[in-house]
This record gives structure tokens, sequence and C-alpha cells, in this order.
């Protein structure tokens, strides 16, 4: 059975994509309260490389007790204007590369019988926007990797869980957004805001933490837009 961390017990914690927004301010978090973080800049791990990840898993240690898959790209782009080399991009990126550090991860929980994943899908992939197709598509899968895993590695006491953000006060909220454009969505949005990068951060550090018995879920931190 998995047990809440105590508080004097500390973490070691793998991010991806920690640079900025969402992932610095989730290993910001865990950091505060004194757990280990390792989040390696794209010069040393280039999630759109497979090479990159299989060259960088083979040559460390795996013995962490929370990965987090936060990494992604969102290229805006209707289907004429797709290239399928943006097909293989976007899904070694936000798909492929949390794949193999999962794999990479799974043989140290199979012995310490203990481990979270967590996964930061989005809403688009559960809802839909124009020129998010890829994104979504890939995003979808995310969500459907989780579930699977959950059933697969439960027998090691593994908890897998995406986190669905919807929008959030980030720069690439801004780069895609123009500020008339975020006016609108403050206006759909039930709570009439975005989400700070701090309340993601939260859930994440919840879901590596406090989790006890959820699993397979993808959770979905949006002020209430998918509702709609």
């Amino acid at each position: 059975m998995q047990e809440e961390v105590p508080n004097n017990r500390k973490l070691k914690v793998f991010i991806t994509g920690a640079s900025q927004g969402i992932g610095l301010s989730i290993a910001t978090l865990f950091a505060d309260h004194g757990h280990t973080v390792i989040a390696p800049p794209r010069e040393v791990l280039d999630l759109s490389d497979i090479t990159s990840v299989r060259d960088y898993t083979s040559g460390h240690p795996n013995d962490f007790d929370v990965l987090i898959n936060n990494a992604g790209i969102n290229p805006l782009q209707g289907i004429l204007g797709i290239e399928y080399e943006a097909y293989l991009e976007i899904f070694q990126t936000n798909l492929f590369s949390g794949l193999e550090l999962i794999k990479w991860c799974v043989p140290h929980w199979q012995q310490t019988r203990c481990g979270h994943v967590i996964n930061i899908s989005s809403i688009w992939g559960s809802v839909s926007k124009p020129r998010r197709l890829l994104y979504g598509a890939s995003k979808s899968a995310v969500n459907n990797i989780t579930k699977n895993l959950a059933l697969e590695l439960g027998e090691f006491n593994v908890l897998v869980n995406a986190i669905a953000p919807g929008f959030i006060n980030t720069e690439l909220t801004s780069l895609n957004n123009t500020p008339a454009d975020l006016e609108k969505i403050r206006e759909q949005i039930p709570l009439r805001r975005l989400a700070e990068p701090v309340e993601v951060a939260r859930l994440a550090y919840f879901l590596g933490t406090r989790n006890t018995f959820i699993t397979g879920q993808t959770i979905h931190i949006d002020g209430g837009y998918t509702c709609q």
C-alpha cells in the first residue's frame, strides 16, 4: 500500500521541461520542501531526439521516487499546413520520450514497490480548438497511456496520473494568444481568470507526496472551462 510521504522523508524527483512556466513552478515547489529535483536542460536531454533520450537514460541512475513528464511543444497549425516531420516531432516530444523515461524508471519501482508518475497533459486532450490538431492528439494519447500504465504498474504500487491544465498564465499561453484573445478566454472560464502555474504545481505536489490511492486519472485543472 502507498503511504503519504512523511514530512522528514525527502524524495528524489525527475522532471522535464522545468526551465519555465508550469515545470519551473513544480520543480520549485518540490525543491522548497527539501526534495531533490533533477531537471536536465534540453542541451543535456533533448526529448525531440530519441538518441538523446536513450543516451541519457543509459548513462544515469533511475532511482527516482517521482517522475514528472512535463515538457511539451504546441505548434499551432491547420491540417493543410502540417508537414510529416511535424507529426514525428510532436509525438516524439510529447509522448514517446515520456514513455521512454517511464520505462527507464520501472525496474527501480519494481524493486522498491513504490513510485509515482505524473504526466502533464492538457484540456486539449479532451476538448478541441482549431489549429490544435497534433497537440490535442498527442495529449489524448498521454491520457490513454496514463490509464494503461496505471493498470500495468499497479501491482508494483506505482500510481500513474495525468494533470490536464486549462489556460494557465504562462509564457506559452501569451505567445499563442493575443491580449484580446486572453480577455475572451477569461470570459469563457467560470472562475473568470487564468490559473497561475503554482496552482498546477500544488496538484502535482499532492499527487507526488500525499496521494495513496488515485491512479489512472486525468485531472482537469481549468477553472471549470471543460464543464461547459
